[in-house]
């Protein structure tokens, strides 16, 4: 595999700056964060240049805090100026680089390949009822504040060799322990992180129906035995990144169970929607109806079979 050099000095250009700042500015033209910046945009942007090609980059203090839904976890939030726009600045050059080594079965954080293309997806490979009678599925136990930091920047070696980029990266990686969630850098660090792995279960394991968003996974099989031994496989893989497969994983017949991913319930015959989000439309419909709500859950439904539902909905749209 050809390692790729020569890149920091379109990272850290003028040009690129300029752009990840324009990138990164959307939606947030409201924050405290991008107005500072916006006071001395220019010179901000010669600074942040200058501090990039010495080599004094150094992350900024972490604002850390919790949040409660849909799960409790620890987010962290880095200031607009200076580390946003670095970090846009580097994606804008490694995006490309790092989608290039994803399988197609890769999703989550990805242009093109979100929710909705996994759907579609998934529910093309379940035309084929004999072989995806069963299913796999299981997710990550604590993925993101367990990713080593030493195993992630030896993998990132294997794809790059410029060392004013790795130093960059080496640095942002070290700001915080296994990952931050939060941290715009780290949807695609943690991709990556698995990317190898990805590779390893198709073209190793020949495994033909297979499904990653983020770390919540899902496989197909003809045969129940067969994904059993494969999750022992997939442990022992896994261990050697330091990961551990959650103690929830199942394995179960589609038809009598349905799959429950990304929000919607899949079987081989019909796809409805999932339970919970059902549950939390009605409430918000009954506390505080109002289009936008419509809109989103009428989004939702649309790629699944919920007639009756969405005509209800509709229905009171009109009361």
């Amino acid at each position: 595999m050809k390692r790729i050099d020569n890149i920091f000095d379109k990272i850290a250009s003028i040009e690129n700056l300029q752009l990840a700042d324009a990138k990164a500015q959307k939606g947030k033209s409201n924050q405290y964060g991008v107005k500072l910046h916006l006071r001395n945009q220019e010179q901000n942007i010669i600074d942040l240049h200058n501090t990039l090609l010495n080599g004094n980059y150094k992350t900024s203090t972490y604002d850390v805090f919790t949040i409660y839904e849909p799960k409790e976890r620890l987010v962290y939030r880095l200031p607009y100026y200076p580390d946003i726009i670095t970090h846009h600045a580097v994606m804008n050059v490694l995006e490309p680089i790092f989608v290039n080594t994803f399988t197609k079965d890769t999703y989550s954080c990805i242009k093109g390949r979100g929710i909705h293309k996994l759907f579609y997806t998934l529910k093309k490979g379940l035309v084929n009822e004999d072989e995806t009678r069963y299913c796999l599925k299981f997710d990550i136990k604590k993925f993101y504040p367990s990713i080593d930091h030493d195993i992630l920047k030896s993998l990132i070696r294997k794809k790059i060799k410029d060392h004013r980029l790795l130093k960059l990266l080496d640095e942002i990686i070290d700001s915080a322990p296994g990952l931050p969630i939060g941290n715009y850098l780290s949807q695609y660090l943690a991709n990556f992180y698995l990317s190898y792995f990805d590779h390893w279960i198709k073209e190793q394991k020949a495994v033909k129906y297979y499904y990653r968003y983020a770390d919540d996974i899902v496989i197909l099989h003809s045969d129940k035995q067969a994904l059993h031994n494969l999750l022992s496989d997939i442990k022992q893989y896994l261990k050697a990144l330091k990961l551990e497969v959650k103690d929830n994983h199942q394995v179960f017949p589609v038809a009598a169970r349905g799959i429950d991913y990304v929000g919607y319930k899949f079987f081989h015959s019909h796809i409805l929607i999932r339970k919970s989000i059902k549950k939390s439309f009605a409430r918000k419909m009954a506390s505080n109806p109002n289009h936008a709500s419509q809109a989103s859950y009428l989004g939702w439904l649309k790629h699944c079979d919920a007639k009756h539902l969405t005509k209800t909905i509709l229905k009171d749209e009109k009361l």
